[in-house]
């Protein structure tokens, strides 16, 4: 497994992503996502995968199959819209998983 990072959602959210060395991919409502993020997900050369809370929406059933993958880690992030409290949900749910209780509000 590569130590390397993708980022996947719209051009505007993802674009600058590039200037700091990752890996970019363009999510286009016009074009099969769910084959795009099954191909780069299967292709083993990412260790993490950034995908803004919008691309996320869409492709949600494709991201649970590979929840309980050690690889590649899957990470929600806030697009050029905004944040839809998506990811935070996303990484207290897994918390949850790890410690057994919900943390964040105790």
């Amino acid at each position: 497994m590569s130590e390397r990072i993708a980022v996947f959602g719209d051009k505007e959210s993802v674009y600058g992503f590039a200037a700091l060395g990752l890996d970019t991919y363009f999510f286009d409502p016009a074009q099969d996502n769910i084959a795009a993020f099954r191909k780069l997900c299967q292709s083993q050369s990412y260790s993490i995968i950034y995908i803004t809370e919008a691309a996320a929406s869409v492709l949600e059933k494709e991201i649970e199959k590979y929840r309980s993958e050690p690889s590649p880690a899957i990470i929600l992030i806030p697009g050029v819209t905004g944040n839809t409290g998506e990811g935070l949900a996303a990484v207290k749910l897994s918390v949850e998983k790890a410690v057994g209780s919900d943390i964040f509000n105790e």
